[in-house]
């Protein structure tokens, strides 16, 4: 679910509609409280209700700062291992000028098959494998594997060749097992995040404030907080989903340095 809402709702409108649901709907609940609860402006109540707002607050500052920490580093780790996977390519792709004009051609061919495939699949619910990209990479070792060195350089260029293609490979394969492996956050996470929201919120709107003017702005103000900070967490729920996900830049960049003229 939440996959879905990050991929298919612009950023924006998420955000909106969020703040909309929860600080609209936090200051229509207020409304009826303060209608069926009058006597909930009483000092003694506030004091109690100041008390477990300050302990609520507290562990739902922490526990979302935890939350978004973890989920950060996640999209950090996808996005170190995309670039370390379009650099080694790159890589290849420079190097293979070295070879004899006829294998550093059907190298950079087969290359660019597998660049456009590993672009094709992208998209494909976060980039999971495919078998044209499977079949694309298979072709770009067998390409390396025809070639014949005749000298020291290309002996030395052919070995780091390979290396930095099993580096390809093995980023790769990390890219497609973390996406097939993002469900988002567990329902666990979730039950927490929206119990501890609702008691931020549920707090805010039972404090006794006498003028009505004063109080609404104050629950609208936190609504939009817990508002924002749940667009923040969905947001982060997922490497490859998203407008703040992991970017396919590096791979467009190995295609175009092959699609340059003498790339």
């Amino acid at each position: 679910m939440s996959a879905w809402l990050v991929g298919h709702i612009p950023a924006g409108v998420l955000l909106v509609a969020l703040i909309v649901l929860i600080a609209g709907g936090a200051v229509l609940l207020q409304r009826v409280v303060r209608r069926r609860y009058p006597h909930l402006a009483g000092e003694d109540h506030n004091d109690v209700t100041r008390f477990t707002y300050g302990v609520i607050g507290f562990v739902y500052a922490f526990f979302i700062g935890f939350v978004v920490s973890a989920m950060w580093g996640h999209i950090n780790t996808a996005d170190g291992n995309i670039r370390a996977e379009g650099a080694a390519a790159v890589q290849l792709a420079r190097d293979s000028v070295v070879f004899d004009e006829a294998d550093g051609q059907r190298v950079r061919d087969r290359l660019l098959a597998y660049g456009q495939a590993s672009l094709a699949e992208w998209p494909i619910v976060g980039g999971h494998s495919t078998a044209d990209a499977d079949a694309a990479l298979a072709d770009v070792y067998r390409a390396y594997e025809q070639i014949r060195p005749v000298n020291d350089t290309q002996k030395t260029f052919l070995a780091t060749s390979f290396g930095n293609l099993d580096k390809v490979s093995q980023a790769r394969t990390v890219r497609v097992l973390q996406a097939r492996g993002d469900d988002g956050i567990p329902w666990p996470l979730w039950a927490v995040i929206f119990l501890t929201s609702a008691m931020v919120l549920g707090t805010a709107i039972i404090y006794g404030v006498e003028k009505p003017s004063m109080h609404y702005p104050m629950v609208a103000i936190v609504g939009v907080l817990v508002a924002t900070n749940l667009f923040l967490v969905l947001q982060l729920a997922h490497p490859f989903v998203g407008d703040v996900a992991t970017s396919a830049d590096p791979l467009r960049e190995f295609v175009a340095v092959l699609a340059r003229p003498g790339g």
